[in-house]
């Protein structure tokens, strides 16, 4: 089995009996999309790996020095850099921690965040067709600071680099949300 295969039984594992918040689809869907849109892109294998892997941390049992003795520690700093700080802080101070951090992580480790985002924003325009603005009512905070969160991070995980296709269908998938 592949490091990358292993990954993908690993996270299987680890997120088991997890729904994602607004549909009732099992959490693993979406860091496997996660891990296909980095795939797709042509990320190394470590990228895509910490992609699968990037709410591990988060959201199960496992710990950060689980994934690095698993994984080793680049897949680790990788997850580490998508992963939100202290579950105890507000809303609006980890998203604002990611967005401040997000401008001086490595590429690879904006390309998971962008990805990720990717996620979950295909996930909000399907709600949003399927269900109309009461979409907001599911989530943390309402339309206007999802916006705000959205765009600002964008801006914060483009800063400094050359456009490509990620951040472009990010922007594309945004404009068709919030304008």
């Amino acid at each position: 089995m592949t490091k990358l295969e292993y990954a993908i039984y690993f996270a299987t594992k680890a997120h088991a009996g997890q729904k994602r918040k607004s549909e009732d689809v099992d959490m693993i869907y979406h860091p496997f999309i996660v891990g296909m849109l980095l795939k797709n892109y042509g990320l190394r294998d470590e990228v895509v790996i910490a992609g699968i892997l990037h709410d591990v941390v988060e959201d199960t049992k496992y710990t950060e020095r689980d994934i690095e003795d698993i994984f080793g520690l680049e897949v680790k700093n990788l997850v580490l850099y998508a992963s939100e700080p202290d579950k105890s802080l507000s809303w609006e101070e980890r998203k604002k921690h990611t967005i401040e951090c997000s401008r001086t992580i490595p590429y690879e480790a904006k390309l998971i965040i962008c990805a990720d985002k990717i996620s979950n924003l295909d996930t909000l325009y399907k709600d949003l067709m399927e269900q109309g603005e009461k979409v907001w009512l599911n989530l943390n905070r309402g339309k206007e600071l999802q916006q705000w969160y959205y765009e600002e991070l964008l801006k914060s995980i483009r800063e400094n680099e050359e456009d490509n296709e990620l951040f472009r269908r990010y922007e594309e998938i945004l404009e068709k949300i919030f304008s």
